[in-house]
């Protein structure tokens, strides 16, 4: 039963994070490209890159933290839904050119988003 309570708490947290972050990011730099969801994305890539890693490489940590980090937190955190439903609402647009920038974007930084969690977290443990 403990699970649910840390997937709870880490959904929670995620979803308030992604609020948050979304918020600032569209205030601050608009709504042309979707700034918010495509850092939030990235951001996401680097902190399950990071946690599954360290948390692999130190098993004396309790599981919670596995509960907590990827599974609420992330899940909750990250955007790819959104993701999907703004580059279809640029095509429908015929924002060509901003939506391939941004699924190539998405792909490319959200791949080196893991890889860097994953370096990150290797050089901490």
């Amino acid at each position: 039963m403990q699970k649910y309570f840390w997937i709870a708490l880490g959904g929670s947290l995620g979803s308030l994070a992604r609020f948050w972050v979304g918020s600032i990011v569209t205030n601050r730099m608009g709504t042309k490209f979707p700034y918010g969801t495509f850092l939030i994305n990235i951001t996401a890539c680097v902190i399950i890159g990071f946690s599954l890693t360290y948390l692999g490489r130190r098993a004396e940590l309790s599981p919670a933290w596995r509960f907590l980090v990827p599974v609420g937190f992330v899940g909750a955190y990250s955007t790819f839904s959104t993701f999907e439903w703004e580059t279809f609402a640029n095509l429908q647009l015929g924002a060509f050119m901003i939506a391939a920038l941004y699924v190539v974007l998405s792909i490319l930084l959200g791949l080196a988003g893991v890889w860097c969690g994953i370096a990150i977290a290797k050089a901490v443990s």
